[in-house]
C-alpha cells in the first residue's frame, strides 16, 4: 500500500510553513501503518534474495546488487524501526531470503532483530552492516548520555555477550523483582513515545512467584540498556531485590545468573542506612541496576560524575545506597495516564526517565550512515556480501559498486559544500530524535539540542525552560523535526510556536513517498539545513 500525503511534509521543508507543520502530528498519526516495498522473496525467482531491516539499507543493496537481486525490507518506510513490531508478511519474506542486512548496534526494535535470526535458514549470511563496516574504515561515535538531571539518573543494563551460555544478539534477559520493601509504594516505568507508562516493578500488587514475577520483568537484550523513571510514594528506606536470568533461545530453560538486594534512601539521610554504616552515596550522574552476562551477577554500574559510559564502575549493591533527594518530589501530573502514581496533586518522590520512548541501546550511536563516507563502507561490505552469496555476478556487483561509490562521493562533498554555506554562528541543529551525531561530526553542525520530556510532567517545564533558553541564547532561526517523528513532538512544535521559529524537515532513520533513496535524503537534509538556518523567518 503506498504512502498517502507525505508530500505535504517535503513542501513544508521546502518552504517552511509553521502552521503546516503544527498540523502534521494529526497528519502523521493518519499514515502511522507506514508504507512499505512492493517486493515480495519468493522461491521462484532466479534473483538473489535480499532482506534488510530499513529501507535505507535496502536502498543501498539495490544499488550495488542491480538486476541480479530482489530486495525488501522489514520495517515500511515512514515506520520507526526503534519500535516497529514486524508482521506475519515479514516473517515470510525472511524465510526466502539469501542473505540479510541489518545495521543493529541496537538501532532496530530487537523484534525485528528477532524475527530475521530466528527465521533464516541455516547458512544464510546475516550481516550486521554497522558492526562490519568498522573493518572498511567506517567510524564510529560513543553514544552521550543526557547528564544535565539534578538527580541521578538510574536505568537498567546489561553487560557482556553470554557466549559462553551460547547466547546471540536474539537472545533474552530476563531482570525480575522479587520482592520489595519499604514505608510505601515503589514502581520503575517507562513512558512510551506517545506518553502510555509500561511497567517493570511495581511493589503495589506484590511479586507473583507461580509466573515467573512476569508482571516485573523487563527483558532486555545482551550488551544494552533502557531508560525508565523510579517513584517512591513515601519517604524512607527501600529494598529491591532483583534476580537475573538468560533465555538462550525461547525453547531452552533460562540460565540463573544471581540475586541482589539494591538500597534506596528516598528523602531522608543516605548516609544513616541502618546496616550499611560507611556505605558509598550514588546521588548524581548515570547509573544502572545491571546483570553481567560473563560474571553473572548484579551490580550497580555507575559514573556519579556523569563524564560518559567509559567512567562508568562497578558499585557493590551491599555497600551501596542510591539517594532520591527531597529535591526530586514531584506533583503527580492531572493527565490520566499518570494516576497510577497517586491522584492530580499528590506528591511522589521520582527519579526521572530523562529521554522519552521506548529507547533500549547500545554503546555506540548506531546512525553511521549519516556520514556519507560511513555508507561508502556499508556498500563495500554490501558488495563482497553478494559476491560470496552470488560468485557468478562479482563483475556486475563490483562494476555496481564502484559507479554507486563514485556517486556518494559527490554526494560527500555536495553535503560539505551546501552546509559550509551556513554562517557558522547559525550552524545549530535542535530536533525531536537524538539521531545527527554523524551529520553533525561529519559536515561541521553543532548537535544543539533535542527534546527529551520529562515523563512526570506533561511537558516538562525544566526541559521546556532548557530548550527554550538554548533557541534564545543561540539565536536559532529553526528547529527541525523527522517527519515519521511529528506525533510525538509537541514540545517542539509548542516551543517553536512560541518562539516564532520555523519547524522544518530533516530525515534520520526512514523514507517517505516523496524521500525514497539515500542520496535522495541526505541531499534533502543538506538543502533543509542551509534553507532553514540562513534566512530569517
Amino acid at each position: 500500500m503506498p504512502c498517502v500525503g507525505a508530500g505535504a511534509a517535503r513542501a513544508a521543508a521546502r518552504r517552511p510553513n509553521p502552521r503546516l507543520w503544527l498540523m502534521l502530528p494529526l497528519l502523521v498519526a493518519l499514515l502511522s501503518a507506514g508504507c512499505r516495498s512492493e517486493v515480495a522473496l519468493t522461491a521462484d525467482d532466479d534473483r538473489v534474495q535480499v532482506i534488510t531491516t530499513t529501507g535505507i539499507l535496502r536502498d543501498l543493496v539495490s544499488n550495488v546488487g542491480g538486476e541480479r537481486v530482489a530486495v525488501t525490507s522489514l520495517v515500511p518506510d515512514n515506520a520507526d524501526p526503534h519500535s516497529y513490531e514486524p508482521s506475519l508478511r515479514d516473517v515470510r519474506d525472511v524465510v526466502y531470503a539469501d542473505v540479510a542486512f541489518s545495521n543493529y548496534l541496537l538501532l532496530e526494535e530487537q523484534a525485528v532483530i528477532k524475527a530475521l535470526d530466528a527465521n533464516l535458514r541455516d547458512g544464510v549470511p546475516n550481516i550486521s552492516l554497522a558492526e562490519g563496516a568498522v573493518k572498511y574504515a567506517a567510524e564510529i561515535i560513543p553514544l552521550v548520555e543526557d547528564v544535565s538531571l539534578d538527580t541521578i539518573w538510574l536505568g537498567m543494563r546489561v553487560r557482556g555477550t553470554g557466549a559462553a551460555q551460547g547466547a546471540n544478539r536474539s537472545s533474552d534477559v530476563l531482570l525480575s523483582a522479587t520482592a520489595a520493601d519499604g514505608p510505601g509504594r515503589m514502581l520503575a516505568y517507562l513512558t512510551e513515545s506517545f506518553g502510555n507508562p509500561s511497567f517493570y516493578v511495581d511493589s503495589g500488587d506484590g511479586f507473583d512467584a507461580t509466573n515467573g514475577y512476569r508482571d516485573d520483568t523487563a527483558t532486555l537484550p545482551p550488551d544494552a540498556h533502557t531508560h525508565m523513571s523510579w517513584a517512591f510514594t513515601k519517604p524512607g528506606i527501600y529494598r529491591l531485590t532483583m534476580r537475573a536470568q538468560l533465555a538462550v533461545t525461547p525453547d531452552t530453560a533460562p540460565v540463573p545468573l544471581g540475586e541482589q538486594v539494591f538500597t534506596f534512601a528516598v528523602g531522608v539521610d543516605p548516609h544513616s542506612v541502618p546496616g550499611m554504616a560507611g556505605a558509598e552515596v550514588l546521588n548524581s550522574g548515570h547509573a544502572d541496576v545491571t546483570v553481567d552476562l560473563d560474571e553473572r551477577r548484579l551490580y550497580v554500574f555507575a559514573d556519579p560524575e556523569g563524564s560518559g559510559e567509559a567512567n562508568q564502575r562497578v558499585y557493590d549493591p551491599a555497600r551501596t545506597v542510591i539517594e532520591v533527594p527531597n529535591r526530586a518530589l514531584l506533583e503527580v501530573p492531572g493527565d490520566r495516564r499518570f494516576r497510577f502514581l497517586g491522584r492530580p496533586g499528590t506528591q511522589v518522590y521520582q527519579l526521572p526517565q530523562a529521554v522519552l520512548g521506548k529507547h533500549v541501546h547500545g554503546e555506540i550511536d548506531p546512525h553511521l550512515w549519516q556520514n556519507v563516507r560511513n555508507a561508502i563502507s556499508y556498500v563495500e561490505l554490501i558488495r563482497d556480501t553478494l559476491i560470496g552469496v552470488d560468485p557468478q555476478g562479482a563483475t556486475d556487483y563490483r562494476a555496481n559498486a564502484s559507479a554507486y561509490i563514485r556517486e556518494l562521493e559527490t554526494l560527500d562533498t555536495q553535503v560539505r559544500d551546501t552546509i559550509a554555506r551556513i554562517p557558522p554562528s547559525r550552524r545549530h541543529l535542535v530536533s525531536t530524535h537524538d539521531a545527527f551525531g554523524y551529520l553533525g561530526q561529519a559536515y561541521g553542525i553543532q548537535i544543539s539540542g533535542f527534546v527529551t520530556p520529562n515523563p512526570a510532567t506533561e511537558p516538562s517545564l525544566a526541559d521546556r525552560r532548557r530548550l527554550t533558553e538554548t533557541i534564545r541564547n543561540l539565536k536559532i532561526p529553526a528547529v527541525f523535526l523527522e517527519p515519521n517523528l511529528a506525533a510525538r513532538s509537541t514540545t517542539l512544535t509548542e516551543v517553536a510556536r512560541e518562539e516564532g521559529l520555523r519547524v522544518c524537515a530533516i530525515y534520520g532513520d526512514t523514507f517517505d513517498r516523496d524521500v525514497t533513496t539515500y542520496a535522495e535524503m541526505m541531499r534533502f537534509n543538506a538543502e533543509s539545513l542551509h534553507d532553514c538556518l540562513t534566512t530569517d523567518k
